[in-house]
């Protein structure tokens, strides 16, 4: 029986803070920045619905800090921001990965660098978002490319970070952000039905050691003020969290924030194929690679192109970072035609390039604040291909 689902009439910003607070988010700590501000207006709505708390701070860097502390005492949390908010909340966001904190955070992508256009669209925190902080960590990036996604892939996010204990990134952009349609959701019903709640220890308390786990897996924080003492810290730390510089278990540590994602990214990965079901590697096929508000072009494109006769698909990374090497490859392999369609310049074709070891991927890119145009894909491809 298929599922029942809500039909809505929203913004993506607003359904990115709708998502939220099904997901059973009760805290949001954010800055207002342009174009993302409206999630937090939002959220300023539906937290005291449900007994949450929605705290507008003085920055960028305090509101990721709140949001931070509400994940280290168990509740599910958020932040939104665009860019510049990234790039302030930085250091925190390393603190995030480091202490393992759950966050989730919405990046609605504006153009850059530095103030960029506030006002305009861009995919341009893309490489942003792999690393959002220094230092060795695997980041988890999903990327929403229409209305119900901003509020599936919140949804999914909440679930990601609490499964793998670190902040997960959800990027949208200006133009998916501000866009009012018609979306089909999930219920509440189904929503709530897919939470896993984070693990928790529930021996005795001199026995707990929150970062003592399997090498491929990630620590287990019992919410703050329930009895179990433990030690946050940005430093490398040992089994309780206090600070170390033991060789082996620093190295132990640092590995396994990268395996606790690699060794699972098959639990991340979400793509679309549309259109390459009939593919086979003939002569003439096409292959477009886009993703966020772009594939909403590409796929207008295509319904053109195969009009005339040009046999072209989509493939779209969902789930950007840890990239979907397998599939990208597999597609990049099979197709002779590739053409990657980005607002930016090369930032995910720099990763299509490396998986794939092509060098003849063509591309078309806008980082002027205005949208791609699907007549624009289409005589990119007649000019290339």
């Amino acid at each position: 029986m298929a599922s029942k689902k809500r039909e809505v009439v929203s913004s993506g910003n607003e359904l990115a803070a709708l998502a939220a607070r099904d997901a059973g988010c009760k805290f949001f700590g954010g800055y207002p920045i342009t174009p993302s501000s409206e999630v937090m207006h939002e959220m300023s709505d539906l937290m005291p619905e449900v007994g949450g708390v929605c705290i507008q701070m003085e920055d960028e860097i305090a509101g990721v800090a709140a949001a931070i502390g509400a994940g280290m005492a168990g509740v599910r949390t958020m932040t939104a921001t665009s860019g510049p908010g990234i790039s302030l909340k930085a250091e925190n966001l390393g603190l995030a990965q480091m202490a393992e904190v759950p966050l989730v955070v919405v990046n609605v992508m504006r153009g850059g660098p530095s103030t960029g256009l506030p006002t305009r669209v861009s995919q341009g925190d893309v490489r942003q978002a792999k690393n959002p902080s220094h230092g060795d960590y695997r980041s988890i990036t999903l990327c929403a490319g229409n209305l119900e996604e901003c509020y599936t892939e919140v949804v999914r996010a909440f679930n990601l970070a609490d499964r793998f204990m670190q902040p997960v990134f959800v990027l949208t952009d200006e133009t998916i952000g501000h866009m009012h349609g018609k979306a089909m959701l999930p219920t509440e019903e189904e929503v709530k039905a897919g939470i896993v709640p984070r693990k928790t220890f529930d021996g005795a308390p001199e026995d707990y050691r929150p970062y003592e786990c399997a090498p491929d897996q990630p620590a287990v924080l019992n919410p703050m003020f329930k009895g179990y003492r433990y030690h946050f810290t940005g430093l490398h730390h040992d089994a309780k969290g206090f600070p170390t510089e033991e060789i082996e278990t620093c190295r132990k540590l640092i590995q396994r924030l990268e395996d606790k994602v690699m060794m699972h990214a098959d639990e991340i990965e979400l793509n679309e194929e549309f259109m390459l079901d009939d593919m086979t590697g003939e002569k003439g096929e096409i292959l477009i690679i886009a993703y966020g508000s772009v594939s909403l072009a590409a796929k207008e494109a295509i319904r053109h192109l195969r009009a005339q006769g040009i046999k072209a698909g989509l493939f779209r990374p969902i789930t950007l970072w840890p990239s979907p090497a397998t599939s990208i490859k597999k597609y990049t392999d099979m197709i002779k035609n590739v053409l990657c369609v980005e607002l930016n310049i090369r930032q995910y074709t720099e990763e299509v390039e490396r998986v794939s070891q092509r060098l003849d991927i063509e591309g078309l890119y806008k980082v002027n604040g205005r949208a791609i145009s699907p007549y624009e894909i289409v005589n990119k491809v007649k000019e290339v291909f």
